[in-house]
């Protein structure tokens, strides 16, 4: 058996990794969108490093569009197997992959106006919506905790990972010349003390683990400081500066989060009377797809709905359908809060919004969560002090923020109880994946300490024997 690593190798999107059986079928874990890579993220998001028509399975751990977002390309490129998720999962990556082969067609019309313009040959989108209709019918879903034999070798075990709506680990079981191999694959690990999801499931022994690493050398703020946090960031921009609150945010997760501390705010009486907008459809049915699952809602969510029965919605909340809608927040007077994705800001509303803002110091541009260092997210995180917004130069004036406790991914802490059901001696490789590698630099020296003795930061298109 071989592993090979076609993303979130060395970096933290598109994740791809590839098990290819002695026996030739091939199962491929996760088949994610690049983003936030700058020049690169095109080239890389072109080419799979593999033939997608040979693939025979795809096992998908969750519905972000950097672990599900090549899946139509995938399929217009020739795969034909079954992908098999949990059903909260399938249902998201339907909305999802629909929303993301839009906002293709969408952005490169308006940036194929501009290449028009200087002589330049237009981009073409990854993939449309009949490639993503198309993908959705492949799936079929397995419940979390069950043994699921989808090959005559191969057995396939969800756990939840705590993430976001029907996220989870992965956990395979493959038998080769009369010998069983345990190899267990996190996805992305949630945190221990989510404020609206379970947290992560313990695991089976594994042979071989393949561990994400995003925060794998940082600590997050205390979680339950969250709407206190976004008060103050409130009120200093839309009460003091009377300006307007620009928060990206990834529709499945981050912004019900939001909408949740919002939520409590209002509970408390202390949520200041402005508008609150929501500038993405996806948004509104990603919360309506949450809502679906309350069994994966932790104890304080619960105890929240026996008097709030939507602890999703409060005074002032109003969700964006129309592009025509989205434009006019540009041109509203009074001071309000746009929600809006990507979370990296660097595709969807979002982007315009900021376009449209940067430039007066009342505003404030507030990150919520992990930006690639070449995203516009990242750059503005960053401190950059000019911008390039869809070819354009723009000046810095806006407030930029972050708060660091939102994150929907567990940092070292987390990942590190995340392992704890594991006994190291026994675990033969453990990859770090979906990071940045110097940051999985330091985290491998901490597994080490810790008895992972053989831990490996493969590059892109690292392939190895198992």
């Amino acid at each position: 058996m071989k592993i090979a690593f076609h993303g979130a190798a060395r970096t933290v999107t598109g994740s791809k990794h590839l098990i290819t059986l002695k026996n030739g079928k091939k199962v491929l874990l996760d088949c994610g969108l690049f983003q936030g890579l700058g020049k690169e993220t095109n080239t890389l998001n072109a080419s799979f490093g593999f033939e997608p028509a040979e693939i025979h399975y795809l096992v998908l751990s969750h519905a972000h569009i950097d672990h599900c977002g090549l899946i139509p390309k995938l399929v217009k490129d020739g795969f034909t197997g079954i992908i098999f998720s949990t059903p909260a999962t399938k249902e998201l990556s339907g909305i999802l992959l629909e929303d993301s082969a839009e906002i293709q067609r969408d952005d490169t019309r308006f940036i194929n106006k501009r290449r028009a313009k200087q002589g330049l040959p237009p981009y073409e989108p990854l993939y449309d919506l009949d490639d993503a209709a198309r993908a959705l019918e492949m799936f079929k879903t397995v419940k979390y905790d069950t043994w699921t034999r989808i090959d005559e070798s191969v057995e396939i075990m969800f756990a939840d990972a705590g993430h976001i709506i029907g996220s989870a680990s992965v956990h395979l079981r493959i038998q080769e010349d009369g010998k069983t191999t345990h190899l267990s694959f996190s996805g992305d690990v949630g945190r221990y003390n989510d404020a609206i999801l379970r947290s992560p499931s313990v695991f089976p022994q594994a042979d071989y683990i393949l561990l994400e690493s995003t925060y794998g050398n940082k600590l997050h703020d205390e979680v339950h400081g969250t709407a206190d946090t976004l008060l103050q960031w409130v009120e200093k921009t839309c009460v003091e500066k009377k300006g307007k609150l620009i928060i990206p945010a990834f529709s499945v997760g981050r912004t019900q989060e939001l909408l949740y501390a919002l939520n409590q705010l209002e509970l408390e009486n202390r949520l200041p009377n402005i508008p609150y907008y929501v500038d993405s459809p996806l948004s509104r049915e990603a919360t309506a797809v949450l809502k679906n699952y309350p069994e994966n809602f932790n104890k304080r969510i619960k105890k929240v709905m026996e008097t709030d029965d939507d602890p999703f919605d409060f005074k002032g909340l109003k969700f964006i359908k129309t592009v025509d809608e989205s434009k006019n927040l540009n041109y509203l007077p009074q001071p309000c809060v746009i929600i809006s994705a990507s979370g990296m800001a660097d595709a969807g509303r979002v982007k315009h919004h900021i376009m449209n803002n940067i430039h007066d110091s009342k505003n404030t541009i507030l990150l919520v969560g992990y930006c690639e260092p070449h995203s516009l997210g990242g750059r503005l995180m960053n401190g950059a002090k000019e911008v390039k917004i869809f070819g354009e130069m723009y000046k810095v004036a806006a407030e930029v923020g972050q708060m660091r406790s939102m994150s929907a991914h567990g940092d070292y802490d987390d990942l590190c109880q995340f392992l704890a059901c594991q006994n190291p001696a026994q675990v033969q490789t453990l990859f770090l994946v979906h990071g940045e590698y110097d940051v999985q630099i330091d985290f491998a020296e901490r597994l080490k300490r810790k008895g992972y003795t053989n831990v490996v930061i493969p590059p892109i298109h690292f392939e190895t024997n198992l």
